[in-house]
Parts: structure tokens; sequence; C-alpha cells
């Protein structure tokens, strides 16, 4: 019974480790998406400096905003789960 149990809980770790391998490919697509798009006027075969520093950045920015949102979900998540206690 005790080896199922392990099997278990590997399985529910993979599957969370695959979830959030997931979730930063698309955070990655999404802001470099967002990124280019407002960086890139003009498509080629190379950024020039202007574009690399936007592109750079706009990553930057959009890093933080996902830190600092994902955090303040997270303290509001935590905070509800007190309340309900």
């Amino acid at each position: 019974m005790e080896g199922s149990k392990m099997s278990q809980d590997e399985l529910v770790e993979k599957l969370k480790q695959q979830v959030a391998l997931e979730n930063i490919e698309l955070l990655l697509t999404k802001m470099s998406r967002l990124c280019f798009n407002k960086c890139v006027t003009k498509p080629g075969g190379s950024l020039d400096s202007t574009e690399q520093k936007c592109v750079s950045m706009c990553m930057d920015r959009y890093l933080e905003t996902v830190t600092l949102v994902s955090k303040s979900f997270g303290e509001r998540l935590m905070a509800e789960a007190q309340n309900m206690n």
C-alpha cells in the first residue's frame, strides 16, 4: 500500500511540474508577443539598439507586473482562508 501512495505522490508532483512549465511557456509567449508588437516597428533581420532596449525594458516591466499580481493574489487567498477559520 505504501508503494502505491508514493507513486501517487510522484505523479502529483510530476503533474505540478508540468503545469508550472506550461505556465512559464505561456508567460514567455505572451510577453514576447506583447513586447515585439510594442517595440519592433520595422521588422527586419535584426533589432536596432532602440528596439533592443525597448524589448528589454518591456520584458522587465511585464515580469515585475506578473510578480506583483501573483504576490497580491496569493496574499488575498491567504487572507480569505484565514477569514474562513
